[in-house]
């Protein structure tokens, strides 16, 4: 399955991220950014394995800085967990999927 992840945009996001019905985790990232590549495999992982409680989205800062900087994002990886259009939880740094899994529990679990 290729692409269990949304690629997000500054023109999309409010549509892909913020009105959507379930939870979201936006994976704020750059192609610069090594850990950022580490932690992809494992993202993908859980997009698919989770598909129906939670949405994956990834969102490239370099490509889409008015996100980036609406929500502060200072350091990445960071992930943002948005539900009802609200950030509920910040993930930052590279993590392995088991403690991403954990960190996510109450919305794939």
């Amino acid at each position: 399955m290729a692409g269990a992840t949304v690629t997000a945009t500054d023109a999309n996001f409010e549509e892909l991220v913020l009105n959507s019905d379930k939870p979201v985790l936006v994976d704020f990232w750059a192609a610069w950014c090594g850990p950022c590549r580490q932690i992809a495999p494992s993202l993908e992982a859980i997009a698919a394995e989770n598909s129906e409680a939670l949405t994956v989205v990834k969102l490239n800062i370099d490509e889409n800085p008015a996100v980036a900087a609406k929500y502060g994002i200072m350091s990445i990886p960071t992930m943002n967990v948005y539900k009802g259009g609200e950030v509920v939880r910040t993930i930052v740094g590279a993590k392995p999927k088991a403690a991403l899994e954990r960190d996510l529990a109450d919305f794939i679990g």
